[in-house]
């Protein structure tokens, strides 16, 4: 461990470096702000974006097509934005959010209008043109992509084309449609314009075409934009396009701001306050890693919002909690007697086990999330994922780096690390039946709070309007009114008059425009609201009251997406579990606890009446990572006393022994982590408290539950009969005297 004055100088300025380029790298950014923290593209709820509404042409449009629609469109916006949304507006309505953007008119010219597309013959052509009934040879449906390309290599004057794949069934189509029109043309025709008319040189099979001799790349790039939108089932026609203003407003995000640097600084405090020197090295590599994160995000162009803000919370929190098992293990292995470089080295290597598994089964999750979930929830699994792939690194090896410049810059006494000698043992399992008691009276008082709500012709729980729609009201008016007194002049007045708790508002870019969402209202609400707004706050001359029915922005394909990923990412985290612990007993308890955590959550919100929004999902999901990587932690604790148990061994006392010598990280890690969501609910908007607060009380139920339920289950599964090696079956190593003989 000891370093050369050669090797203490290199890794000295390694460290400096790459804090200070970091550092210059976020705050003022690169070449062209490349790297910056400003250069951060922000959600459609932080920063606003585009806003575009289609009508759907077709009259009763089915479900399917419906949902293969919004599939396609989200599909379609994703290279845009990895928080875009599409959702069913109304009875007829499709819209896109995309936030991050500001030009509309770009934005539709590149996302097109979708319309109908057809292929057809010569006959059905001259029936089309003519006005008659005729079949296609193909419609959209078919296709399933089209890409523009440039030949390199030919010789042609116009080398630019565009490559079509259809589907199973249009491949048969396509293929019979060139047999029967070999040397005459096929017409494409799009929303009743022909785009293209290529004549038929051979028979295509394959599922696979190229139209060929396109006059320029752009040309054939616009041609293959109309026939991928084209493949959309429903005709759309577009009724509206917005810039957006933020929904939580420029207060939201510096509130935000000044709340996260306040946490970290009250972390740090407390970190060398209780660690000491390795304290100072966390706030080291805390900083490294918060920046290193912010550099990463931007970099990847990884698009920002209220989800992805949770994903961040929990990165911190498992970084922090690296460091914390870390350090434990270095207070515990010096109060066993080890030298201070023993115990460094030592702490280390006894720690990584746990810190990889922790971190391992919350990378699974957010693997998961990120391939089978949509909009918020596939921003939060990269922000996520992102997040604990940094504090590995700074864990590892950046602490580990600089922890050993400490110890050979001259600061090696023990008093500068601490120790910990566990000396009385509190029995946890003891307490388990009151605690799996407890925990089902409050899961119980969940349920009937909402089985009450519902019987009382409410929600079971208090859904808020991307869950279940409502009513637009959007007003012109004279003036451009600040944000503030939008939320505490307009809003109020809304509230007041129509008598609904919620109201959440849209302000456009550059314009006097504002959009009020609100819960369904009746023709006399919708009234009283409009005519108490322009009595104080008057509308432009010739403007009207715009109002409109919206169904719920969170769409089922978005719900069902988000349950199905969370099922999936629950199977891989248990299957992991099982592998690296060699006992389905661990990987059962670790389910239940987190069903466990997600229910008592649950809870809260149906008692509390806390607003379920689209940030619902990142706050569920947040709980799941925070509570299995601490359920790991003692997992890993109980999984090396096992190695050292025998037959005379007592798993009552190792279990108990497992979770009060892993009780102090449990605390400190909950407790930072509580610390930055207590900053952000106090000096946060009123919808950052609303995301902060069940964040806040999944901390302490996933504490709660690593401590008290968790290993408890395991036990009650089995764990108190797990077979042992006993002393008989052990294979002693025989002892050799001096004289080569065994003893």
């Amino acid at each position: 461990m000891k370093y050369g004055k050669g090797k203490k100088i290199t890794y000295s300025l390694l460290v400096i470096a790459l804090a200070v380029f970091l550092t210059v790298a976020v705050v003022f950014g690169l070449n062209d702000g490349y790297g910056g923290a400003r250069a951060i593209d922000l959600g459609l709820d932080l920063a606003g974006g585009v806003s575009i509404t289609y009508e759907i042409q077709e009259s009763n449009p089915s479900t399917q097509d419906i949902n293969d629609t919004i599939s396609k469109l989200e599909k379609r916006v994703e290279g845009k934005s990895t928080e875009s949304q599409v959702y069913v507006a109304g009875d007829n309505r499709i819209t896109v959010e995309i936030p991050g953007v500001t030009d509309a008119n770009a934005i539709l010219e590149e996302l097109g209008t979708p319309g109908s597309l057809e292929f057809l013959d010569s006959t059905a052509y001259s029936a089309f043109t003519s006005g008659s009934d005729y079949t296609p040879l193909l419609t959209g449906s078919d296709v399933k992509s089209a890409q523009a390309y440039t030949n390199t290599s030919s010789t042609e004057k116009t080398p630019y084309g565009v490559e079509l794949t259809f589907t199973d069934e249009g491949s048969a189509k396509f293929e019979q449609a060139t047999s029967d029109n070999l040397g005459s043309p096929i017409y494409i025709v799009y929303d009743g314009d022909v785009v293209s008319a290529p004549t038929v040189q051979t028979v295509i099979s394959g599922g696979t075409a190229t139209i060929t001799g396109i006059e320029s790349f752009e040309a054939a790039d616009n041609l293959a934009v109309f026939i991928r939108v084209g493949s959309i089932p429903l005709t759309l026609n577009e009724v509206s396009s917005n810039i957006v203003g933020a929904q939580l407003g420029y207060n939201a995000i510096q509130t935000s701001l000044i709340a996260a640097i306040i946490g970290l600084a009250i972390l740090c405090i407390f970190m060398i306050a209780v660690y000491r020197i390795p304290g100072v090295v966390a706030s080291i590599a805390l900083w490294i890693y918060s920046a290193m994160v912010l550099f990463l995000v931007s970099v990847y162009d990884i698009t920002l919002t209220l989800p992805g803000l949770a994903g961040l919370i929990l990165g911190v929190g498992m970084a922090v909690d690296a460091n914390v098992i870390i350090y434990s293990r270095i207070r515990e292995e010096i109060g066993a007697g080890k030298s201070t470089e023993g115990a460094i080295l030592s702490g280390y290597s006894k720690a990584t086990s746990a810190i990889v598994d922790g971190n391992v089964t919350t990378l699974i999750a957010a693997v998961v999330l990120y391939i089978f979930g949509s909009g918020p929830i596939k921003g939060f699994a990269m922000t996520l994922g992102l997040g604990i792939i940094v504090s590995m690194f700074t864990a590892l090896v950046i602490t580990k780096v600089i922890m050993k410049l400490f110890y050979n810059f001259g600061i090696q006494a023990p008093k500068w690390y601490g120790k910990t000698i566990h000396k009385k043992k509190f029995n946890f399992l003891n307490i388990r039946r009151w605690c799996f008691i407890g925990s089902a009276v409050v899961i119980l008082a969940g349920f009937v709070t909402m089985f009450v709500n519902k019987s009382m012709g409410n929600y079971a729980l208090n859904f808020g309007l991307d869950f279940v729609g409502g009513t637009t009201s959007t007003f012109t008016f004279q003036e451009d009114y600040s944000q503030s007194e939008i939320e505490n002049g307009i809003i109020p007045l809304i509230k007041e008059a129509t008598g609904v708790s919620q109201v959440q508002q849209q302000k456009v870019k550059e314009s006097t425009q504002v959009t009020f969402k609100t819960n369904v209202l009746n023709l006399e609400q919708r009234e009283a609201a409009e005519n108490a707004v322009i009595a104080k706050y008057p509308i432009k001359d010739g403007s009207i009251v715009e109002t409109n029915t919206i169904g719920g922005s969170v769409s089922a394909t978005t719900k069902r997406s988000a349950f199905i990923s969370v099922i999936i990412a629950t199977i891989f985290m248990l299957v992991y579990i099982f592998v690296r612990f060699r006992d389905i007993k661990f990987a059962l308890a670790a389910v239940i606890a987190l069903i466990h955590d997600v229910l008592v959550v649950l809870a809260f919100y149906a008692v509390a009446r806390v607003n379920v929004d689209t940030t619902f999902i990142a706050c569920m999901l947040t709980i799941v990572g925070y509570s299995i990587n601490a359920t790991i932690v003692i997992f890993d604790r109980i999984r090396e006393l096992l190695k050292t148990a025998n037959k005379k061994t007592n798993i009552t006392d190792l279990v108990n022994e497992a979770i009060g010598s892993t009780f102090t990280r449990t605390v400190n890690t909950s407790l930072t982590t509580f610390i930055m969501l207590l900053c952000l609910f106090i000096l946060g908007v009123s919808s950052v408290r609303l995301f902060a607060l069940p964040l806040m009380v999944g901390v302490v139920v996933g504490a709660y539950s690593s401590v008290f339920i968790t290993s408890a289950v395991w036990y009650v599964l089995g764990g108190k009969k797990r077979g042992i090696v006993t002393e008989e079956k052990k294979q002693e190593k025989p002892v050799i005297g001096e004289d080569g003989a065994q003893v």
